[in-house]
Protein backbone atom coordinates (compact mmCIF):
# COMPACT_ATOMS: atom_id res chain seq x y z
CA UNK A 1 0.00 0.00 0.00
CA UNK A 2 1.72 3.21 -1.06
CA UNK A 3 1.31 5.64 1.45
CA UNK A 4 1.30 9.52 0.92
CA UNK A 5 1.44 12.13 3.51
CA UNK A 6 -0.46 15.32 2.13
CA UNK A 7 -0.69 19.18 2.33
CA UNK A 8 -3.07 20.22 -0.10
CA UNK A 9 -6.22 18.57 -0.96
CA UNK A 10 -6.34 15.64 -3.33
CA UNK A 11 -9.46 15.72 -5.68
CA UNK A 12 -10.77 12.74 -7.51
CA UNK A 13 -12.44 14.47 -9.97
CA UNK A 14 -14.10 12.44 -12.87
CA UNK A 15 -11.81 9.32 -12.04
CA UNK A 16 -11.79 6.38 -13.90
CA UNK A 17 -9.08 4.27 -12.42
CA UNK A 18 -11.01 1.14 -11.53
CA UNK A 19 -8.57 0.77 -8.56
CA UNK A 20 -8.28 1.79 -4.80
CA UNK A 21 -6.23 4.78 -3.94
CA UNK A 22 -4.33 4.48 -0.63
CA UNK A 23 -3.12 7.28 1.43
CA UNK A 24 -2.41 8.52 5.11
CA UNK A 25 -2.84 11.91 6.84
CA UNK A 26 -4.02 13.63 9.58
CA UNK A 27 -3.70 10.56 11.90
CA UNK A 28 -6.06 8.68 9.83
CA UNK A 29 -5.38 5.96 6.69
CA UNK A 30 -7.98 6.29 3.82
CA UNK A 31 -8.83 4.36 1.18
CA UNK A 32 -10.87 5.72 -2.07
CA UNK A 33 -12.69 4.34 -4.92
CA UNK A 34 -14.33 6.18 -7.67
CA UNK A 35 -16.06 4.97 -11.27
CA UNK A 36 -18.25 5.31 -13.30
CA UNK A 37 -20.89 3.08 -14.10
CA UNK A 38 -20.05 0.11 -15.98
CA UNK A 39 -22.67 0.41 -18.62
CA UNK A 40 -21.68 4.36 -19.67
CA UNK A 41 -19.35 6.42 -21.49
CA UNK A 42 -20.55 9.33 -20.33
CA UNK A 43 -17.96 11.05 -17.71
CA UNK A 44 -18.36 10.05 -13.71
CA UNK A 45 -20.32 12.23 -12.09
CA UNK A 46 -19.11 11.28 -8.54
CA UNK A 47 -16.14 12.70 -7.03
CA UNK A 48 -14.15 12.90 -3.82
CA UNK A 49 -11.63 15.04 -1.58
CA UNK A 50 -9.26 14.57 1.05
CA UNK A 51 -8.56 18.69 2.43
CA UNK A 52 -5.89 18.09 5.13
CA UNK A 53 -6.58 21.12 8.04
CA UNK A 54 -3.65 20.13 10.22
CA UNK A 55 -1.87 17.33 11.42
CA UNK A 56 -4.74 15.90 13.89
CA UNK A 57 -7.54 17.24 11.42
CA UNK A 58 -8.91 16.71 8.05
CA UNK A 59 -12.22 17.13 5.87
CA UNK A 60 -13.38 14.72 3.76
CA UNK A 61 -16.20 14.58 1.49
CA UNK A 62 -18.10 12.37 -1.40
CA UNK A 63 -20.35 14.45 -4.10
CA UNK A 64 -22.58 12.73 -6.60
CA UNK A 65 -23.94 15.03 -9.21
CA UNK A 66 -27.63 14.52 -10.19
CA UNK A 67 -27.93 11.90 -12.92
CA UNK A 68 -30.67 13.28 -15.88
CA UNK A 69 -30.01 16.86 -14.93
CA UNK A 70 -27.58 18.53 -17.04
CA UNK A 71 -24.33 18.93 -15.77
CA UNK A 72 -24.13 16.78 -13.30
CA UNK A 73 -20.54 16.32 -13.46
CA UNK A 74 -19.49 19.83 -13.15
CA UNK A 75 -22.05 20.23 -10.15
CA UNK A 76 -20.21 17.77 -8.28
CA UNK A 77 -16.80 18.81 -8.92
CA UNK A 78 -17.54 22.51 -8.56
CA UNK A 79 -19.53 21.70 -4.68
CA UNK A 80 -15.79 19.77 -3.77
CA UNK A 81 -13.87 22.58 -5.06
CA UNK A 82 -15.73 25.28 -3.38
CA UNK A 83 -15.60 23.45 -0.12
CA UNK A 84 -11.58 23.06 -0.58
CA UNK A 85 -11.32 26.09 -1.26
CA UNK A 86 -13.24 28.00 1.81
CA UNK A 87 -11.11 25.75 3.91
CA UNK A 88 -8.42 26.33 2.80
CA UNK A 89 -8.92 30.27 2.74
CA UNK A 90 -10.87 30.25 5.99
CA UNK A 91 -9.72 27.56 8.16
CA UNK A 92 -6.19 27.90 9.91
CA UNK A 93 -7.77 26.63 12.98
CA UNK A 94 -9.10 23.19 13.46
CA UNK A 95 -12.06 24.84 15.47
CA UNK A 96 -13.57 26.87 12.92
CA UNK A 97 -14.06 23.83 10.38
CA UNK A 98 -17.91 24.18 11.43
CA UNK A 99 -18.32 27.25 10.25
CA UNK A 100 -16.04 27.06 6.92
CA UNK A 101 -17.73 23.85 5.87
CA UNK A 102 -21.29 25.34 6.51
CA UNK A 103 -20.21 28.17 4.63
CA UNK A 104 -18.48 26.49 2.21
CA UNK A 105 -21.82 24.28 1.37
CA UNK A 106 -24.02 27.30 0.91
CA UNK A 107 -21.63 29.39 -1.24
CA UNK A 108 -21.61 25.98 -3.33
CA UNK A 109 -25.43 26.05 -3.75
CA UNK A 110 -25.27 29.57 -4.79
CA UNK A 111 -22.60 28.77 -7.32
CA UNK A 112 -24.42 26.16 -8.95
CA UNK A 113 -27.82 27.98 -9.09
CA UNK A 114 -25.64 30.58 -10.88
CA UNK A 115 -24.68 27.98 -13.62
CA UNK A 116 -28.66 27.96 -14.25
CA UNK A 117 -28.59 24.82 -15.87
CA UNK A 118 -30.72 22.84 -13.72
CA UNK A 119 -27.28 20.98 -12.50
CA UNK A 120 -27.74 19.77 -9.38
CA UNK A 121 -25.46 17.47 -6.56
CA UNK A 122 -25.86 15.34 -3.34
CA UNK A 123 -22.67 16.28 -0.91
CA UNK A 124 -21.68 14.11 2.63
CA UNK A 125 -18.92 15.65 4.52
CA UNK A 126 -17.08 14.57 7.72
CA UNK A 127 -15.06 17.01 9.90
CA UNK A 128 -12.16 15.08 11.63
CA UNK A 129 -10.14 16.34 14.72
CA UNK A 130 -7.61 14.55 16.56
CA UNK A 131 -9.92 10.91 16.65
CA UNK A 132 -13.58 13.14 16.42
CA UNK A 133 -15.65 13.13 13.84
CA UNK A 134 -18.62 15.24 12.95
CA UNK A 135 -20.81 14.56 9.75
CA UNK A 136 -22.83 17.27 7.11
CA UNK A 137 -24.60 16.31 4.45
CA UNK A 138 -27.11 17.22 2.07
CA UNK A 139 -28.88 14.66 -0.37
CA UNK A 140 -28.77 10.61 -0.56
CA UNK A 141 -25.07 10.01 -0.58
CA UNK A 142 -24.34 7.80 2.52
CA UNK A 143 -22.05 8.18 5.89
CA UNK A 144 -21.93 5.06 8.35
CA UNK A 145 -19.52 4.24 10.89
CA UNK A 146 -19.38 0.84 12.05
CA UNK A 147 -16.55 -0.97 14.88
CA UNK A 148 -15.01 -3.75 14.44
CA UNK A 149 -17.17 -6.14 15.84
CA UNK A 150 -19.99 -4.72 13.57
CA UNK A 151 -22.12 -2.32 15.54
CA UNK A 152 -23.28 0.82 13.31
CA UNK A 153 -22.56 3.43 15.62
CA UNK A 154 -23.85 6.23 13.00
CA UNK A 155 -25.53 5.84 9.80
CA UNK A 156 -26.70 9.18 7.91
CA UNK A 157 -30.92 9.32 6.90
CA UNK A 158 -31.12 9.59 2.99
CA UNK A 159 -32.53 12.91 1.60
CA UNK A 160 -35.31 10.91 -0.35
CA UNK A 161 -38.71 9.34 0.14
CA UNK A 162 -37.32 6.05 0.19
CA UNK A 163 -34.59 7.12 3.37
CA UNK A 164 -36.95 8.80 4.63
CA UNK A 165 -39.46 5.45 4.83
CA UNK A 166 -36.71 3.34 6.08
CA UNK A 167 -36.13 5.50 8.86
CA UNK A 168 -38.98 5.75 10.20
CA UNK A 169 -39.59 1.58 9.76
CA UNK A 170 -42.17 1.59 6.91
CA UNK A 171 -39.80 0.13 4.70
CA UNK A 172 -36.51 -2.47 5.91
CA UNK A 173 -33.39 -1.52 4.32
CA UNK A 174 -33.48 -4.60 1.73
CA UNK A 175 -37.15 -3.56 0.28
CA UNK A 176 -35.48 -0.04 -0.43
CA UNK A 177 -33.29 -1.52 -2.54
CA UNK A 178 -35.63 -2.82 -4.74
CA UNK A 179 -38.11 0.34 -4.63
CA UNK A 180 -39.14 1.72 -8.06
CA UNK A 181 -38.44 5.17 -6.67
CA UNK A 182 -34.94 4.52 -5.13
CA UNK A 183 -33.36 6.70 -7.49
CA UNK A 184 -35.21 9.69 -6.59
CA UNK A 185 -33.85 12.69 -4.15
CA UNK A 186 -35.40 14.95 -1.94
CA UNK A 187 -32.85 17.91 -1.23
CA UNK A 188 -29.70 18.47 -2.99
CA UNK A 189 -27.07 21.02 -3.45
CA UNK A 190 -28.23 23.08 -6.76
CA UNK A 191 -32.19 24.20 -5.04
CA UNK A 192 -32.96 26.92 -3.62
CA UNK A 193 -34.66 25.07 -0.78
CA UNK A 194 -31.39 23.40 0.19
CA UNK A 195 -30.94 22.39 3.84
CA UNK A 196 -27.82 20.80 5.48
CA UNK A 197 -28.45 17.90 8.05
CA UNK A 198 -25.41 18.11 10.67
CA UNK A 199 -24.88 15.06 12.90
CA UNK A 200 -23.57 14.37 15.88
CA UNK A 201 -19.57 14.82 16.88
CA UNK A 202 -18.47 11.74 17.57
CA UNK A 203 -15.32 10.00 19.47
CA UNK A 204 -13.87 7.28 17.08
CA UNK A 205 -12.25 4.17 18.53
CA UNK A 206 -9.05 2.87 16.84
CA UNK A 207 -10.27 0.25 14.46
CA UNK A 208 -13.61 2.04 14.21
CA UNK A 209 -14.44 2.32 10.31
CA UNK A 210 -15.99 5.74 8.73
CA UNK A 211 -17.40 5.43 4.58
CA UNK A 212 -19.05 8.20 2.79
CA UNK A 213 -20.39 6.71 -0.47
CA UNK A 214 -22.47 7.58 -3.16
CA UNK A 215 -25.45 5.62 -3.66
CA UNK A 216 -23.99 3.12 -6.35
CA UNK A 217 -22.61 1.19 -2.99
CA UNK A 218 -25.93 1.21 -0.91
CA UNK A 219 -28.29 0.86 -4.06
CA UNK A 220 -26.16 -2.50 -4.95
CA UNK A 221 -25.19 -3.58 -1.47
CA UNK A 222 -27.35 -3.91 2.02
CA UNK A 223 -25.64 -1.67 4.75
CA UNK A 224 -25.23 -5.31 6.72
CA UNK A 225 -23.18 -6.49 3.26
CA UNK A 226 -21.05 -3.25 3.38
CA UNK A 227 -20.65 -3.58 7.27
CA UNK A 228 -19.32 -7.35 7.21
CA UNK A 229 -16.90 -6.14 4.31
CA UNK A 230 -15.69 -3.37 6.07
CA UNK A 231 -15.22 -3.40 9.47
CA UNK A 232 -12.03 -5.79 9.52
CA UNK A 233 -9.19 -6.40 7.66
CA UNK A 234 -6.75 -4.33 5.50
CA UNK A 235 -8.73 -1.01 4.60
CA UNK A 236 -7.20 -0.98 0.72
CA UNK A 237 -9.21 -4.45 0.42
CA UNK A 238 -11.35 -4.15 2.63
CA UNK A 239 -12.85 -1.29 0.08
CA UNK A 240 -11.61 -2.96 -2.82
CA UNK A 241 -13.95 -6.28 -1.78
CA UNK A 242 -16.91 -3.94 -1.62
CA UNK A 243 -16.62 -1.93 -4.85
CA UNK A 244 -16.01 -4.46 -7.23
CA UNK A 245 -18.65 -5.85 -5.50
CA UNK A 246 -20.93 -3.70 -6.33
CA UNK A 247 -19.80 -3.41 -9.35
CA UNK A 248 -20.52 -7.01 -10.25
CA UNK A 249 -23.92 -6.73 -9.08
CA UNK A 250 -24.49 -3.80 -11.65
CA UNK A 251 -23.63 -5.62 -14.64
CA UNK A 252 -26.41 -8.81 -13.74
CA UNK A 253 -29.21 -7.65 -14.51
CA UNK A 254 -30.71 -11.33 -13.35
CA UNK A 255 -29.45 -10.58 -9.46
CA UNK A 256 -31.55 -8.32 -7.41
CA UNK A 257 -30.91 -5.66 -6.31
CA UNK A 258 -29.45 -4.28 -9.55
CA UNK A 259 -28.76 -0.81 -9.87
CA UNK A 260 -25.69 0.55 -12.13
CA UNK A 261 -24.50 3.95 -11.49
CA UNK A 262 -21.42 5.57 -10.80
CA UNK A 263 -19.94 4.38 -7.28
CA UNK A 264 -17.96 6.06 -5.05
CA UNK A 265 -16.30 5.20 -1.57
CA UNK A 266 -14.44 7.01 0.85
CA UNK A 267 -13.11 4.93 4.02
CA UNK A 268 -11.03 5.94 6.56
CA UNK A 269 -9.87 4.50 10.22
CA UNK A 270 -7.81 6.01 12.67
CA UNK A 271 -3.83 5.33 12.56
CA UNK A 272 -2.97 2.73 14.76
CA UNK A 273 -1.21 4.58 17.95
CA UNK A 274 0.70 1.32 19.38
Amino acid sequence: MTQIILDPPIYYLQNLADDVASLSCCGVEIAIYSQRSPIKQTPNEDAAVVIPVGPESAVFAVADGVGGCRGGEQASNLALKTLAETIQEECSDPTLMRVCILDAIEKANREILALNIGAATTIAVIEYHAGTMRPYHVGDSMILTTGLRGRVRYQSVCHSPVGFAVESGMLADEEAMLHADRHMVSNVVGDATMRIEIGPTMTLAQRDTTVIASDGLFDNLSVQQVVEILRKGRLDVSTRTACHLARDRMTQSTVMPFKPDDLTLLAFRRLSTG
